[in-house]
This record gives C-alpha cells, sequence and structure tokens, in this order.
C-alpha cells in the first residue's frame, strides 16, 4: 500500500509537473517534437479514458433502445413481441394432438406462434441470419417395420 501511496502522492505529481503543458492553446504550436514526444503517454491515456467513457455511453443508448436496460445485456433480444408480460415462455404439446406432421418457429417472429408461419424468411433475408422452423413428423409405418 506504501507504494500507490507513494506513487500518487510523489511520482504522478513530480512527472505533471515536468511535462511541458502550455497555459494557452496558442502554446501547444511552439512546442518542439521533443516536447510532444514527452506529452504522448499522458495524451494517449487522456485518449484512451475519453474513448471508453463515450464507448459505454453509446453502449448504454443502444441497450435502453433495445429494451434490455436493467438486464445486464446489450445484446438484441431474440423474442422481440411474444408474451413479452410473462417471465419466461414454455409451450407443451401432446403427442396425441401433433398430427403427421407439425412445424414449430424458432425465429421468434411467428404471428402463429409457437407454429411457424414462414417468417424466418423475411428475417434472414434482413439480417443475414439462418434460422429455419423445427419440424416434427411421425415415423411412416413401412419405415417402422424396417
Amino acid at each position: 500500500m506504501d507504494a500507490v501511496k507513494f506513487f500518487f502522492q510523489t511520482q504522478l505529481p513530480a512527472y505533471l509537473k515536468s511535462l511541458p503543458i502550455p497555459s494557452t492553446f496558442e502554446g501547444f504550436t511552439a512546442l518542439s517534437g521533443n516536447d510532444w514526444v514527452r506529452l504522448f503517454p499522458l495524451i494517449g491515456f487522456v485518449l484512451i479514458l475519453i474513448f471508453i467513457f463515450i464507448s459505454n455511453i453509446l453502449e448504454f443508448g443502444r441497450s435502453a433502445k433495445e429494451g434490455t436496460e436493467g438486464k445486464g445485456s446489450s445484446k438484441a433480444l431474440v423474442n422481440p413481441s411474444i408474451d413479452k408480460e410473462k417471465d419466461k415462455i414454455a409451450t407443451a404439446v401432446d403427442m396425441e394432438d401433433l398430427g403427421d406432421k407439425t412445424v414449430y418457429c424458432r425465429c421468434w417472429r411467428s404471428k402463429k406462434f409457437p407454429l411457424c408461419d414462414g417468417s424466418h424468411n423475411a428475417h434472414n433475408k434482413d439480417t443475414g441470419d439462418n434460422v429455419g422452423p423445427l419440424i416434427v413428423k411421425r415415423q411412416q409405418a413401412e419405415k417402422k417395420a424396417a
């Protein structure tokens, strides 16, 4: 802990006092090349801090627009609109109700959710994604015998 105290109380102030920081903006034009080299670490550090600060502000703005603030994520939501009032969506289907073939939505954009209506085609075209439906088929009688 003494090393940290020594750095902030002695080393850092001595370093900052040794820098050729002009008192006016016009003074920057009078700096020599060597003076600019001595200022480079400080300028780089300040620019990195500004970048981090601005990046966090922009990231917060993005997450607020996507509706994810407070959830610890700035990524886009998978489910944009279906049953948003529920904490979690789980759909149960009885095997007897399936029929020979049932197609389920996996893109969360179907107007007939949980069944697929082909909305993934527009989603894939807009986003470059490759999501498709889950297709559940009953085995054919001749395949069962084999």
